[in-house]
């Protein structure tokens, strides 16, 4: 093999090591930014909704009691509280709705349905008092009860999807302390190639050049010629040593000498 490919073949071998940790390191550091899109897709999506149901509940609530414990002649006033509680009551039913569709963790369509349920039997109770059936009886009998449980549904499944979270957030951790470590040691293994490398091929081209200088004054010393150079440059050594050899045999000619400055 030449010298030319052994050089080309050990540059392709260290633009290869390159090439494997770029590959390496880009799918990796993939792979945990996934892990940290994965934590926040789906349950925080669910968090966002449990809020905003929670948001609209109060809503509601703040609108029922309005009617329940002040009640007015004035039009403005008891339009206002009517909007408000239709304008919870759609946020709610949005909410719940996208909820519906992002179940994630175990028991968490469970507690979905709990909600389903408790807010068709809420809904029921605050058309009851808003047409004037029940008043305050109905308020803290039936309507408070109901209003508890269905907020409390709600919180079970905000806390279901922040202890995924938290689970999720681990195992992150635990993935990324995995793949730093195992990046760590094939950076030092390339590493240790790409030095190694680096320590035999200007060991062998040194060694190689050393020993046909070598020769090469060896060859003169018994060609009675005499190399009357001070220096050490094997390169240097050996050119003048062929012009020597040439004149002596007396092959040189003006065309194909080899002229060293």
């Amino acid at each position: 093999m030449t010298l030319k490919k052994k050089l080309t073949l050990g540059l392709g071998f260290l633009f290869l090591i390159l090439f494997v940790l770029v590959i390496f390191y880009s799918y990796y550091i993939g792979q945990l930014s996934r892990d940290a899109e994965n934590i926040l897709k789906d349950n925080y999506k669910s968090l966002v909704f449990s809020k905003n149901m929670i948001s609209a509940l109060e809503d509601m609530r703040t609108a029922i009691g309005s009617i329940v414990f002040n009640p007015t002649d004035d039009k403005s006033t008891s339009d206002y509280y009517l909007k408000l509680f239709e304008a919870g009551r759609t946020e709610f039913e949005t909410n719940l709705k996208s909820e519906n569709g992002n179940i994630t963790e175990i028991h968490e369509r469970e507690y979905v349905d709990t909600v389903n349920q408790g807010y068709i039997l809420y809904t029921n109770l605050c058309l009851r008092i808003v047409k004037g059936d029940g008043g305050r009886a109905l308020y803290f009998i039936e309507y408070q009860p109901a209003f508890e449980t269905l907020r409390h549904a709600i919180n079970n499944i905000n806390d279901i999807n922040m202890q995924a979270v938290e689970r999720k957030s681990q195992m992150a951790k635990h993935d990324s302390a995995r793949i730093i470590s195992l990046m760590a040691a094939i950076g030092v293994f390339c590493l240790i190639l790409a030095f190694g490398y680096f320590w035999y091929f200007p060991f062998y081209i040194s060694n190689s050049i050393s020993y046909l200088s070598g020769r090469m004054q060896a060859l003169l010393k018994k060609s009675d010629i005499v190399l009357d150079i001070k220096t050490n440059d094997e390169t240097f050594i050996i050119l003048q040593g062929i012009n020597l050899l040439e004149n002596k045999l007396g092959v040189k000619d003006n065309k194909d000498a080899l002229e060293v400055d």
